[in-house]
């Protein structure tokens, strides 16, 4: 039986509004981002559903909690959920990291995959962690649909993961805040279904920076 996995991405934070990296730091969700968390709990009442599980990082969290007073469900954090480690480009606009750190800057930013940010981590690594944990989930609930707060980054690479594209081909889509994203796990494999819904917002979200 297949698991339905309905991956999304937490709430705009104040860090996503200035254009800063947050990796593993973090940040509160902004006015628009609770707008955003309340807009997919609202959406989430009226869906059926058996578990709701987050990252363990507070902006994850807090999307999860105001997912969970609408709905009712326990929040399951997970450390292996959360966004990639950036280290030392935590906190910094892009155009700030790669005037400072040019040499660190760029293979983050062409997403070579094996890259470990000083501090940080490999966005291998990362989607390493989020992929085993998305199995367990999927396994543990067949036949059932299952709610994930994550990050942006995580679900770039879990979205070039799951169709086959090299992790550093250029992003040629959006990773929108509080966007819904349905993935079908089913003997071991997980299927894209729905990507970048966001049709329970009235405005756009910040694009994942």
């Amino acid at each position: 039986m297949k698991t339905e996995l309905i991956l999304l991405r937490h709430g705009e934070t104040e860090w996503n509004a200035l254009g800063l990296l947050q990796g593993h730091r973090d940040s509160p969700l902004s006015a628009e981002g609770l707008r955003q968390a309340d807009a997919l709990a609202a959406r989430l009442s009226t869906l059926s559903f058996t578990a709701l599980y987050s990252s363990d990082l507070g902006r994850a969290l807090q999307t999860a909690r105001r997912i969970a007073a609408k709905t009712g469900h326990e929040v399951h954090a997970d450390a292996r959920l959360r966004e990639r480690g950036l280290g030392i480009l935590e906190g910094l606009t892009r155009e700030e990291a790669n005037q400072r750190h040019p040499e660190i800057f760029g293979p983050y930013a062409t997403n070579a995959p094996d890259y470990v940010v000083p501090g940080g981590e490999s966005t291998s690594q990362r989607l390493g962690y989020a992929v085993e944990c998305l199995g367990e989930v999927g396994s543990r609930h067949p036949g059932e649909r299952v709610v994930v707060v994550t990050h942006g980054g995580v679900l770039s690479s879990f979205f070039r993961h799951s169709l086959g594209i090299p992790p550093n081909t250029p992003r040629a889509f959006s990773v929108l805040n509080a966007c819904w994203n349905q993935f079908d796990y089913h003997q071991g494999a997980f299927r894209l279904v729905t990507w970048g819904d966001i049709t329970h917002l009235r405005d756009d979200s910040l694009d994942d920076t």
